[in-house]
């Protein structure tokens, strides 16, 4: 080797050397931590290692984007990793974080080579510093709190992804504090003493240091390769041995639950959506978004606090037995005190075909001065009962034979069209959402899917001439995904029907399960694509003619995940247009816009979207008990007016007002003891109501679907429109899967739910 050569490879050598160095500190520092704090210091096996080579192979040959493993992936790495271990950046400060930036373009050498040290070293240091702060905290708690000024002008931020690492101790301390002075302040807003407080929070600190304590080198590879492949696309995981047969439970349907998918916020446990016929969904209180803090055993059980605890954790607690109860403690951010508590009581079972089963019913609507019939198809699931058709049974309950069964009786009823609702339909059985589209449409394409090999493979009906041929739109929401969005889509590529509602979830993608030496590896493999050539994918399902919804699109959606895969397009497939709706879209949506002016269900819907996303707008909340106080009265005194304004409009007596010692008053404040009438309810009957048991009963009347509503009154102008005279011929013509007349002489019947 000449000197030049031995210069080169010692300069080559230099930062390695370094780094080396550095590593081998931080390494004796954290054993050191460890040790003096009575812990193992935790490393990797064996079987670690050789499993991040087995699924960093499995990622590069089988992801659906074959994305390089490489530095850039490593400094994605790195930050997730961090985040995932210190979510609301409570624990590590810029100064520890700077220590590890020796590991930012080295995480993808070192896996390759199954070195996966430096993840251990980061989380052993984590572990002591959370661990060291967390015993500082229960040691001073009584102190703390006695301490805070809830007189005092401060604020607390609300979204942690927003928040820099700490630049020094100090800052991080006043974090500390913040977020304690936050919970107590909840928990009094909670009418909780100062004892039941102190109670209440050294059980939840404690809990997280036992938890810290148990943690061993299985759940340190699990956080970190999920650190790695969530990189990919948030709907790909990895999965330990012990989580891998709770997922294979789940999937047979085996164990009694509550049935809601959950996920991980920080270090809450988070609701994703409830399971259509499931327990939770049935019993009603439970909410998309809605963070769960603890879960008791039966009605009476003490509720366990289950804040920062792995997500494994919380459901194993909230499974049980069948007809066994569980009671959860949960917050809903939708509010000015997003932080108090309720109790929720939900008997666990298993989730029932029948109660996910399609369902109909009747509308009778008044439209344009005639009393019309629209017949309303709930699909609230793709299901398939292959069980069933595995035992030989005929006539096996799966949605497409329930539909096909509910619109022969819907017609035998008379009605001019149908509305199929899939709001909150997250998806099911793909099979099951192609021969659904074949009971609307005669023949052709359903749904493209493109592997991630770049094949691409389409899903087709066999012709259908008897296919429903009556006038149809569909009703979807934010929740509307998976099966969902293939059918919407193509029932609007068809032009076979309106599209109604909100843009849908945007889940494009689909996924397998594939096992590994040690645990399991969900993929997504392939994506769904319509015939239209789009993609379902992050973009969902635009409507043709939009209407309001709760849910707030930048909470809810494919396209609020972390890394999910674009929206993209391949080449469109030929397929048959049943009709050409823009020569009567616009009137469509004039007719809709005048009748929604004055509509009260209307206004009382677009009220509260408006208070809710006051509050999902606020990035901070305030810690002074009075301005909080003061927040939450005036959101309750809003909520109670947009509720006795639907009411009233109604001629419905306004709700009463429950005071401090049990008394009942109007909404206007003023007694009303002797039953007289509240000077701000101008209808005859409008007297208000002293019995909450009556009050909760014509809630029932006062709150009406709006959007199921709106949608059969949008059907019924796309039929008028449709026939119209006015219409040019042509455009009559172009419109002509909404211009089949109803069939004559069917006897009309009763609305039927």
């Amino acid at each position: 080797m000449s000197f030049k050569q031995k210069k080169l490879a010692l300069l080559l050598l230099a930062p390695l050397l370094v780094s080396l160095t550095a590593m081998t500190l931080v390494t004796q520092e954290a054993e050191t931590d460890a040790s003096t704090a009575g812990l193992t210091y935790l490393e990797p096996e064996i079987k670690h290692a050789r499993t991040a080579e087995e699924i960093l192979s499995k990622l590069q040959r089988r992801h659906y984007e074959k994305r390089p493993f490489n530095d850039h992936i490593s400094s994605l790495l790195l930050d997730t990793y961090l985040d995932n271990l210190d979510p609301n950046k409570s624990y590590f400060t810029a100064a520890d974080v700077a220590q590890f930036e020796q590991y930012r373009f080295a995480l993808d050498d070192g896996m390759r080579r199954g070195n996966l040290k430096p993840s251990f070293i980061m989380f052993n240091r984590y572990r002591d510093i959370a661990i060291d702060h967390l015993e500082r905290i229960i040691g001073d708690l009584p102190n703390d709190v006695a301490a805070l000024n809830f007189s005092r002008d401060e604020t607390i931020e609300l979204d942690s992804e927003t928040l820099k690492w700490a630049t020094n101790d100090e800052e991080r301390d006043e974090r500390v504090r913040k977020s304690l002075k936050n919970s107590v302040l909840s928990l009094r807003l909670s009418d909780k003493d100062d004892e039941a407080i102190l109670e209440a929070l050294e059980k939840r600190y404690k809990n997280q240091l036992n938890r810290l304590k148990q943690l061993n080198a299985e759940d340190v590879f699990q956080v970190y390769m999920n650190s790695l492949v969530g990189l990919y696309d948030p709907h790909s995981n990895y999965m330990s041995p012990r989580t891998s047969e709770n997922f294979s439970i789940n999937m047979s349907l085996s164990l009694e639950g509550i049935g809601a998918v959950l996920s991980s916020d920080g270090e809450y446990t988070v609701v994703e959506r409830l399971v259509k016929g499931g327990p939770a969904e049935l019993q009603g209180d439970l909410k998309p978004k809605d963070r769960i803090t603890g879960v008791a055993q039966g009605n009476e059980g003490e509720v366990e606090d289950v804040v920062g605890w792995r997500l494994d954790e919380v459901v194993q607690l909230i499974r049980g037995k069948k007809n066994t109860t569980v009671k959860l403690e949960v917050q809903n951010k939708d509010s000015a005190n997003q932080f108090e508590s309720k109790y929720i009581k939900i008997v666990r079972n298993k989730v029932k075909l029948e109660e996910q089963a399609a369902q109909k019913e009747v509308l009778d609507i008044h439209h344009d001065g005639a009393l019309k019939k629209i017949g309303v198809v709930q699909v609230p699931t793709f299901y398939h009962d292959y069980e069933a058709a595995m035992r030989g049974e005929k006539n096996v309950r799966s949605t497409t034979r329930d539909v096909r069964l509910l619109l022969s009786e819907l017609d035998e009823e008379g009605v001019d069209g149908i509305v199929i609702d899939l709001r909150g339909n997250g998806g099911g059985y793909l099979e099951e959402a192609r021969t659904l589209t074949g009971l609307f449409v005669e023949r052709g394409p359903v749904v493209q899917i493109r592997m991630s090999n770049g094949k691409i493979k389409s899903e087709a009906n066999y012709p259908n001439p008897e296919h429903y041929d009556k006038p149809i739109v569909v009703l979807i929401d934010r929740l509307s995904a998976s099966a969902s969005e293939i059918f919407a889509g193509a029932i609007q590529d068809y032009r076979r029907g309106l599209i109604i509602g909100s843009q849908s979830f945007g889940k494009g993608t689909v996924q397998q399960v594939t096992s590994l030496n040690h645990g399991a590896l969900k993929l997504t493999e392939a994506k769904y694509y319509r015939v239209s050539g789009d993609s379902t994918q992050h973009r969902g399902v635009i409507p043709d003619i939009a209407l309001p919804s709760l849910y707030d699109a930048s909470e809810i959606g494919e396209d609020t995940l972390d890394h999910a895969l674009n929206w993209d397009q391949v080449p469109p497939l030929r397929h048959r247009r049943y009709g050409d709706f823009a020569p009567i879209t616009e009137q469509i949506k004039q007719k809709h816009e005048v009748r929604i002016k004055d509509d009260p269900d209307y206004r009382y819907l677009i009220e509260q979207i408006k208070l809710n996303d006051k509050y999902n707008a606020m990035s901070a909340l305030p810690l002074n008990l009075e301005v909080r106080q003061a927040m939450i009265e005036q959101d309750e005194s809003e909520r109670e007016s947009i509720e006795n304004e639907l009411r009233i409009a109604k001629g419905l007596p306004p709700l009463d007002k429950e005071n401090k010692d049990g008394d009942k008053t109007a909404a206007n404040g003023e007694s009303q003891s002797d039953g007289s009438t509240s000077p701000i309810a101008t209808q005859e009957n409008a007297s208000t109501v002293t019995n909450q048991e009556d009050a909760d009963e014509e809630d029932n009347d006062a709150r009406t679907d709006f959007l199921l509503t709106e949608a059969a009154n949008i059907l019924l102008d796309a039929i008028t429109l449709s026939n119209s005279p006015s219409l040019p011929l042509q455009d009559r013509v172009a419109a002509n899967a909404l211009a089949k007349p109803p069939a004559k002489n069917i006897p009309a019947s009763t609305a039927t739910h």
